[in-house]
């Protein structure tokens, strides 16, 4: 407009339009980056072109236009994947999963109920079997499945049953986000979901697991 009143060169004007243009383009992708809805299922992918392509897009950040870090794609398959885990070696002939909460409450005391169901935690030092010494194994109060053998259980001093080691893959665990700045591993049964306690890596040889179990969720079958 006034570049040449001001004695400005051809090739600074080009230069000047050159670095106007690159601001544009640059401004319109930030701008993009921001706006654009997506699922997180979704992948983002930027071409050598700078051309954005999407399905519907979640959450696409202005990180993610930095071609220095790596690209990441999130399914929502991969974030369930925590909540998949191997069948237990005891097959059961029951799908625990249509059982219904007043069911399981015909079925176990308050507190066995409380605590496998929905969650719960007892007392320390008040379980009954917090400082058991019977040989046996422990099974799930609610389904029966074989959990802990008494060979594995020790004591922790916390004032629950504590063992170092699972019965097979009838024991699974997730991530518990229930405590703010305190994720801890949630343990349940792997038959029928009951809530058991929760799993720590301070435990003794040869595993270094403390699975810190309330006694309500279990039922010692001595041998």
């Amino acid at each position: 407009m006034g570049l040449r009143s001001r004695g400005t060169s051809p090739p600074q004007m080009l230069e000047i339009a050159s670095i106007f243009l690159f601001k544009n383009q640059f401004s319109y992708l930030f701008m993009a980056s921001r706006t654009i809805p997506c699922p997180l299922s979704s992948a983002v992918n930027f071409s050598s072109k700078s051309h954005i392509t999407s399905k519907p897009l979640s959450c696409v950040t202005f990180g993610a236009l930095n071609k220095s870090r790596p690209r990441i794609s999130v399914s929502i398959r991969a974030m369930g994947s925590s909540a998949s885990s191997p069948k237990p070696d005891r097959a059961s002939k029951v799908d625990y999963s249509s059982v219904s909460d007043e069911e399981w409450r015909k079925q176990l005391t308050k507190e066995q109920f409380n605590i496998t169901r929905q969650k719960g935690t007892e007392r320390a030092f008040t379980g009954e079997y917090w400082n058991t010494k019977t040989p046996g194994t422990y099974h799930c109060i609610c389904c029966d499945t074989p959990l802990f053998e008494s060979s594995t259980k020790f004591d922790s001093g916390t004032g629950w049953p504590s063992y170092y080691q699972p019965v097979g893959n009838n024991v699974k665990s997730k991530m518990d986000l229930s405590i703010i700045f305190m994720p801890r591993q949630e343990v349940l049964c792997a038959a029928c979901d009951a809530h058991l306690g929760h799993v720590f890596d301070d435990g003794p040889p040869p595993t270094g697991k403390r699975y810190c179990i309330n006694s309500a969720a279990l039922k010692l079958k001595p041998k």
